[in-house]
């Protein structure tokens, strides 16, 4: 499922971002969300979250869980 949606992200999902810094070679950080940054109901580019590492991104792609 692509993160481009609001509603399709949750608190605790598990979640590849891309971060700010990686855009250009669009190196992949796996974590869980515990954040929602993005207000709109959508973003071309992909939801804006901050994982519970803290680290901030956009999502790419949201995983199944175990």
């Amino acid at each position: 499922m692509n993160g481009t949606k609001r509603s399709n992200i949750k608190i605790e999902a598990h979640v590849e971002i891309v971060q700010k810094h990686h855009q250009r070679t669009g190196e992949l950080t796996e974590g869980y969300v515990s954040q929602i940054l993005t207000k709109s109901p959508q973003h071309p580019h992909g939801i804006k979250v901050r994982l519970e590492t803290g680290e901030v991104g956009r999502v790419k792609n949201i995983l199944p869980d175990d």
